[in-house]
């Protein structure tokens, strides 16, 4: 073996034990606490040597403060967990000092993200989670918000980010990857918001600023909210109206125009020159062409149907309100007043747990709506439809989504021939058991299989596969 081989290895194994060090540090610090004080001595050397700042190493710095401080090191989280494309099976393309670099930031976003502590949490500990958790989302290639069900949208479930450049070792594939990670960062949010005094943060206008809205923190404080007051209940509304604001946005870039009815050809056409059918007049009037004069002689004009129906079409969403369907109850409740803002489309809403409250009044205004649920308690299933049956005056013109995990229990029985009856009649029923990003809600198997014998499949999923149903009624 030559020295120029002796010393490439030399330089291989010193940047895969470099590498070992950083990620012996991750699992350390993710699973104990302490300080294990020869890798942390170990992993300063090796990001001191490598050219990265020693912050890296502080559980306290959010990635935010350390790219303000060295701005140059944004574009190298963006994107930082995505595959990279193969590079030989035996490896010695790879680019070695890169990915102890890769292996140092890597393990910054995911202590900053995972390792989440105990005790009481202040509204700036809770941002700068929200924050750390964000740039893991950009790392793995996808938007702000998106894996933890948040309010931005972006590709979610696509599994995939834009391929990284570079030579790289084996990364895990994100479309096995990504439904696992974000119920689990759902999961921490939840719980960090669950460990911070928040009655005590919403009385004071300057910490309440801090808070970054969330589904958790929405659902904490549509819980809390009659337990509220003065100042207190000014700032949870305000953070709830945000919230409410950014889903909308959202939302109505996925719905998109819908049409407003279907051409009725009953009514006869207007005869005025914008309609008319220069096509088919010339198609109906070839028997009229004079070879000889080459003239086409129009015995009759034919115009375009541009009247459509009027007959307005109803949606009815019928939501449970029960603790297992918060993120449900905010999305489409903010959906319904979408659809309700399209013209020829009459939009009900109700909600319910023991009991159902209409809340059509105030479809429009999905913050209003919000205000007056009541999260929580059990499931009436029955209650409900006999609120929502009602509203069905023509049943072909009228849609029926029902929002629910359908654990009804001794009432499953009566809600499903409710459910059936109202479907016999041909009114379109579509139920959905999740309309969350993460697309994780787990459905009553007895439900789903006689929905799926109905003709009727449980929607669950990504909230845009609620959307495309209810476009393609509206069309």
């Amino acid at each position: 073996m030559t020295d120029a081989t002796t010393g490439h290895s030399h330089r291989a194994d010193l940047h895969d034990n470099r590498r070992q060090v950083l990620y012996w540090r991750l699992l350390a610090r993710l699973f104990d606490n302490e300080e294990q004080t020869t890798l942390e001595s170990a992993s300063i050397a090796v990001v001191e040597d490598i050219g990265l700042p020693p912050a890296l190493l502080d559980p306290q710095a959010s990635v935010d403060s350390i790219v303000q401080r060295h701005p140059e090191l944004a574009a190298e989280f963006e994107g930082l967990m995505v595959p990279e494309p193969e590079s030989g099976a035996d490896g010695e393309a790879r680019d070695r000092p890169a990915e102890v670099r890769r292996a140092a930031l890597v393990s910054k976003v995911l202590l900053n993200v995972f390792a989440a502590g105990s005790g009481t949490v202040t509204a700036g500990q809770l941002s700068r989670w929200q924050s750390d958790a964000e740039w893991l989302e950009r790392a793995l290639g996808c938007e702000p918000g998106e894996l933890r069900g948040g309010r931005r949208g972006g590709a979610a479930g696509r599994g995939r980010g834009p391929t990284r450049a570079g030579g790289g070792g084996a990364t895990p594939d994100l479309g096995r990857l990504i439904p696992l990670i974000g119920p689990e960062l759902g999961a921490i949010e939840a719980d960090l918001v669950r460990r911070m005094h928040l009655r005590e943060v919403l009385a004071d206008p300057r910490l309440a600023a801090q808070l970054t809205p969330s589904m958790s923190l929405i659902e904490q404080l549509l819980r809390d909210k009659n337990n509220l007051s003065g100042v207190a209940l000014a700032n949870a509304k305000a953070l709830i109206r945000r919230f409410v604001d950014d889903v909308a946005d959202v939302l109505r870039t996925q719905v998109e125009k819908a049409t407003v009815g279907a051409v009725d050809r009953s009514v006869p056409p207007k005869r005025v020159f914008r309609n008319l059918d220069l096509d088919r007049t010339i198609w109906k009037n070839l028997t009229n062409w004079s070879p000889e004069e080459e003239r086409l002689y129009v015995d009759r004009l034919f115009y375009r149907h541009t009247a459509r129906r009027t007959t307005p079409q109803r949606l009815i969403v019928v939501v449970d309100q029960s603790g297992s369907m918060v993120d449900s109850m905010v999305n489409c409740t903010i959906l319904a007043s979408i659809f309700a803002g399209l013209p020829k489309v009459d939009v009900h809403l109700i909600a319910y747990d023991t009991r159902a409250i209409d809340l059509t009044p105030w479809v429009n205004d999905p913050f209003e709506a919000l205000l007056r649920t009541n999260l929580g308690g059990g499931n009436d299933g029955p209650v409900a439809m006999a609120m929502a049956r009602p509203k069905i005056a023509e049943p072909r013109n009228t849609v029926m989504v029902w929002i629910s995990d359908f654990y009804e229990f001794d009432r499953s029985q009566p809600l499903f021939e409710g459910i059936e009856a109202v479907h016999r009649s041909g009114v379109k029923f579509i139920p959905v058991g999740s309309v969350t990003s993460s697309g994780r809600q787990e459905v009553n198997p007895w439900f789903r299989e006689r929905f799926k014998t109905l003709g009727t499949p449980v929607i669950s999923g990504h909230i845009r596969k609620l959307v495309d149903e209810l476009k393609t009624f509206l069309a």
